[in-house]
């Protein structure tokens, strides 16, 4: 991917983001995310069912093998399941899953790439950026995209979030707004400048 091309790709070749309205929000997954949040352990059983194909789905964009989407999968529905007391219930419950969804994505090619360096042997999964093989199925998310987020992290942490649950996520930007307690204006400037900062990164093939 040349780096002039990451921002079209994000906003053109992407799915657009859809606006939540009512007809859309399924009231049942909502329903059982309050009562897990609120200790039901069936409850919070049958949200796991529920949810796991689409946080498979969700962690595919991220990660191009399907064997590495299934472990951010697993790691993901482990942090629903600890982490859905912080759950706040002011927005929907499916914009604070994508929050998880997209962190272990993330920290599960952390880990594969840690395990590559000290086990060669699974360097095999780490295939060269030039591969085409390390295309997701969203335009833009590749392998070279996880590396650059890693480095922006580094140096401008607050621009992360706001990219990712944009255009790895495909978030409204007022879902992301509410979803980082940001001013509407705030988030789009960082998705602005994050992917200026991206676009620096990502390796020319």
């Amino acid at each position: 991917m040349s780096s002039g091309e990451y921002e079209d790709q994000a906003e053109h070749s992407a799915p657009k983001p859809r606006r939540r309205v009512a007809s859309n929000v399924d009231e049942e997954l909502e329903e059982l995310a309050r009562r897990a949040k609120a200790g039901d352990a069936a409850a919070l059983d049958d949200l796991l069912r529920r949810i796991q194909p689409e946080v498979l789905r969700r962690c595919a964009r991220f990660l191009p093998y399907r064997q590495d989407a299934e472990e951010a999968c697993q790691d993901a529905l482990l942090r629903v399941a600890r982490k859905i007391d912080s759950f706040k219930g002011d927005s929907l419950f499916t914009t604070w899953l994508y929050t998880v969804v997209s962190n272990s994505a993330r920290q599960t090619y952390r880990s594969m790439k840690r395990r590559s360096a000290e086990y060669p042997t699974e360097a095999e999964r780490m295939p060269p950026q030039s591969d085409p093989r390390t295309t997701s199925v969203i335009a833009g998310s590749r392998i070279d995209l996880l590396e650059a987020l890693d480095q922006l992290e580094k140096e401008r942490p607050n621009l992360v979030a706001p990219l990712v649950l944009r255009d790895l996520c495909q978030m409204d930007y007022n879902e992301i707004a509410s979803e980082l307690n940001l001013a509407l204006g705030t988030v789009k400037s960082r998705i602005h400048q994050g992917r200026k900062h991206v676009r620096k990164s990502l390796t020319v093939t």
